[in-house]
């Protein structure tokens, strides 16, 4: 089996949301519940790909899983901060996949000038929560009852992980689409070496 990694594009969005789609449908891991169209889908994909990173693994022309970051919170001060989201196919999520794109996603948010990286996880989830603490970072709360979904309801962690350093007069938050081409395609060519 072999894989390979990219950015997303528009036109991946019925890709990715076949990926996306049975978290919704089966799992509290989303807590989503409803499935959005593909225009829908389409431009959440197109919004979030013009500040942040955006990226899928293929295996065989297939997409079999993404990730992404975004805007953890909406004031001005918050901008050197994104919260990350990954999501496999279920028969990949043994292969270090989620690792891979985790890592990649990481260095592409350090161009931008993250500084901290969040993460929301439904628990249980052991496989996210190992992979959590498997990449460096901390658990810094659990929100109980968060939310209902599959009959019950479901606590949620958020896990937290610095990536730069803290200076005193911090340059803006460089958009994703600005960040050097070339930086970005050595670091997905990276992915998995």
């Amino acid at each position: 089996m072999s894989f390979s990694f990219r950015l997303a594009r528009l036109e991946d969005a019925e890709g990715i949301l076949k990926v996306y789609a049975p978290y919704i449908l089966h799992t509290p891991i989303t807590f989503e519940y409803e499935v959005p169209t593909l225009e829908e889908f389409t431009m959440r994909i197109r919004d979030i790909a013009t500040c942040y990173p955006y990226l899928v693994c293929e295996s065989e022309g297939d997409i079999v899983g993404y990730a992404y970051a975004h805007r953890h919170q909406e004031r001005a001060a918050y901008q050197w901060n994104a919260e990350i989201s990954i999501y496999l196919q279920e028969k990949y999520t043994h292969l270090g996949l989620g690792r891979m794109l985790c890592a990649a996603l990481i260095d592409l948010l350090k161009l931008q000038g993250i500084r901290n990286v969040y993460s929301c996880v439904t628990i249980p989830n052991p496989k996210s929560e190992r992979l959590h603490h498997g990449m460096g970072f901390q658990l810094e709360g659990i929100f109980r009852n968060a939310g209902y979904k599959c009959g019950r309801w479901h606590d949620v962690a958020w896990f937290e992980k610095s990536i730069s350093d803290y200076p005193d007069h911090p340059s803006p938050l460089l958009s994703f689409n600005h960040v050097d081409p070339e930086k970005v395609r050595q670091i997905i060519k990276a992915i998995g070496k």
